[in-house]
């Protein structure tokens, strides 16, 4: 195991040399190093592709949220969302199971494909506003997350009515320098939002993901305000940040953004190569020892938290070739983006559609397409637990 302990004793940099790349403190050689989290806590941060893929598979590693320390310096409550029930993401079975079978059936790859005609029709709204708006635009407020929200607020059943007030709280609760009352007013307008509408959802149901999450007597209706809440927030945030934040890459390697217009066929290459190269999930995610664990020659003790910066392992040598080139024609990526294991990323598919169908639309729609501020002018989310921009001037 290398030391890299003393550069890493109060979490992870948030700040990166370059928009595109984890910051280089990350990069040391080895994958697996001692880690202390700003609580205190001594914990262990995982970089290697590998060693990440096997924890994340290692049911002796457990989710559950009373493990969770925060990754980052931050002004955010630790325990903020320490009432709220529901959170399968920081659940270990039988619990997570219970709420993976009863959803998994909203968001299989069939599912996805019938939608894609209407997320179709969602971004060509929103292109089209864009070019009556005419230059410049934003590409972050004019499309990305008024594409991504709308998907899941149909998907989900939220009415778009509302759209606006999760959108609004949603962005307070990702801050890492939100005031703590912020942020706990935020989540509870959130809370009594979901409320609302599960209990409609419960007196009139719909085809809709909420109708399906209050139907039965498994799943309490506090419960599914948190399902509800983790599938909004993560549902519209990462797509969302990936879509500008993509765009932003594929501009900022033109010859890249040349081949694809040349072959729309290769947008599934390109989209699996962005997440990859990208990863906006740039917390990386977190698993516990619930027994002595040895791994490769090293030993993780019970109670030890470990780290998986997903940034740096989709970045790691020894499995990708040349991984800090943006190449949409490399085949076969297979990345850590939607983690691994029981908790592999819900929406997945959803977001891989959206994703597709939003870059082929915005290529298509404006050929000239091109960034209308200087790189250094381009405000980065290295303040968010989402990485992305906060805005993207765009022009054409």
């Amino acid at each position: 195991m290398t030391e890299t302990a003393h550069l890493l004793t109060h979490g992870l940099p948030t700040l990166r040399e370059k928009p595109f790349n984890p910051p280089q403190v990350m990069r040391a050689d080895g994958p697996i190093h001692r880690m202390t989290f700003p609580d205190g806590h001594e914990g262990l941060l995982v970089t290697g592709y590998q060693l990440g893929r096997r924890i994340l598979s290692d049911s002796r590693f457990s989710s559950a949220a009373h493990h969770k320390h925060l990754a980052f310096p931050s002004d955010r409550p630790s325990d903020l969302e320490a009432d709220i029930p529901g959170l399968f993401e920081h659940m270990d079975p039988p619990d997570h199971t219970r709420f993976r079978r009863r959803l998994a059936g909203q968001f299989t790859l069939r599912r996805m494909r019938l939608l894609a005609s209407r997320i179709e029709e969602i971004t060509t709204e929103y292109a089209d506003a864009m070019l009556r708006k005419g230059p410049p635009a934003d590409l972050v407020s004019d499309f990305a997350v008024p594409v991504s929200s709308q998907v899941i607020c149909e998907l989900l059943g939220v009415p778009v009515t509302d759209r606006e007030r999760f959108e609004g709280n949603s962005e307070k609760l990702l801050r890492l320098d939100v005031d703590p009352q912020e942020a706990q007013a935020s989540l509870k307008d959130l809370v009594d939002l979901t409320a609302e509408l599960l209990m409609r959802k419960k007196a009139e149901p719909a085809d809709d993901v909420l109708s399906v999450l209050v139907a039965g007597d498994d799943i309490t209706i506090e419960e599914s305000v948190g399902a509800t809440l983790l599938l909004l927030v993560a549902g519209h945030e990462t797509t969302a940040n990936m879509l500008s934040l993509g765009t932003y890459a594929l501009l900022d390697n033109p010859e890249q953004t040349a081949l694809l217009r040349a072959d729309e066929s290769l947008v599934e290459n390109a989209v699996e190569e962005l997440l990859r190269y990208l990863t906006v999930v740039h917390v990386g995610v977190q698993r516990t020892a619930t027994e002595d664990v040895e791994i490769d020659g090293v030993t993780l003790r019970e109670g030890e938290t470990v780290l998986i910066h997903l940034p740096t392992a989709n970045r790691d040598p020894h499995q990708f070739t040349g991984p800090d080139r943006l190449d949409v024609t490399r085949g076969g990526v297979s990345h850590l983006t939607f983690s691994h294991g029981i908790h592999q990323c819900l929406g997945q598919q959803l977001a891989r559609l959206e994703l597709r169908i939003g870059y082929t639309t915005l290529l298509r729609r404006f050929p000239d397409l091109r960034l209308a501020a200087a790189p250094e002018d381009i405000p980065m989310r290295s303040d968010m637990t989402v990485y992305g921009v906060h805005t993207l001037p765009v022009a054409w």
